[in-house]
């Protein structure tokens, strides 16, 4: 960066806000704007001129496939010999929101969120929010820096220092059980139907929905069934903010 748009960041208006991410992040944004926007949530969206609201649900979005393209390719490499399952397995204990929550807790993520306390429940703030602020600051650190600049920030902020990876395989996460007993506890059905794959699709890959009160709450597929039931809880427990 330009030392001159650096100091001019260091004694902007929103000065504060930037020393403050370069003590987490470690570097300078560029864009400022789009860190902000990182940390704002929809119950602090703005409205635009087109119409459009203004809250990190967008960059959310393209920080979840970031991040799933990195980790994706940290496995592939440090699990040469295992299967797809066990991959996409190992994928979902780095990337599910449980953990996100914590990873953003511990680096200080907390402290630059935008939520209105008059109408974020507690169960929103601590189930969700800190984890889809992880992801939209993955988003912005992308369109700010790239995918190169973005891939090793993850790799060494992030996974190095946060994320055991050896431990997570020896951990059992099952989102299934987790969520049975969370409809038992609240008295509410819960089944896996199979699926039709649909025309152009292999009659091998499992398509697997799960329904809580017959209302569709997450799809997995696979080419193992159990895996694709897993797969489909996950989601299911992640929109349920369980």
């Amino acid at each position: 960066m330009p030392i001159l748009k650096f100091y001019k960041l260091y004694f902007s208006p929103q000065k504060e806000f930037v020393r403050n991410l370069r003590n987490v992040i470690g570097y300078v944004p560029g864009n400022v704007s789009l860190y902000q926007m990182a940390f704002r949530h929809r119950s602090m969206a703005r409205v635009l001129k087109n119409g459009s609201r203004s809250s990190n649900e967008r960059l959310e979005f393209l920080g979840d496939a970031v991040l799933g393209s990195v980790i994706a390719e940290l496995l592939f490499k440090h699990y040469p010999y295992r299967e797809e399952g066990f991959l996409t397995e190992m994928r979902s204990k780095i990337v599910n929101r449980a953990n996100l929550n914590q990873l953003a807790r511990k680096m200080g993520f907390d402290k630059f969120i935008q939520f209105d306390q008059k109408s974020v429940s507690i169960q929103t703030k601590h189930n969700s929010m800190l984890g889809d602020a992880f992801e939209a600051l993955i988003g912005a650190i992308y369109l700010d820096r790239g995918y190169n600049f973005t891939r090793e920030f993850l790799l060494n902020r992030i996974v190095k220092p946060h994320i055991d990876i050896h431990t997570l395989e020896l951990t059992e996460t099952n989102f299934k059980s987790k969520l049975i007993e969370w409809c038992q506890r609240h008295g509410k059905d819960v089944s896996f139907e199979l699926t039709n794959n649909g025309d152009g699709e292999s009659t091998k890959l499992f398509t697997v929905q799960v329904l809580v009160e017959g209302e569709s709450k997450g799809i997995g597929r696979d080419y193992n069934k159990k895996n694709a039931e897993k797969m489909a809880a996950e989601k299911a427990c992640e929109m349920l903010a369980i």
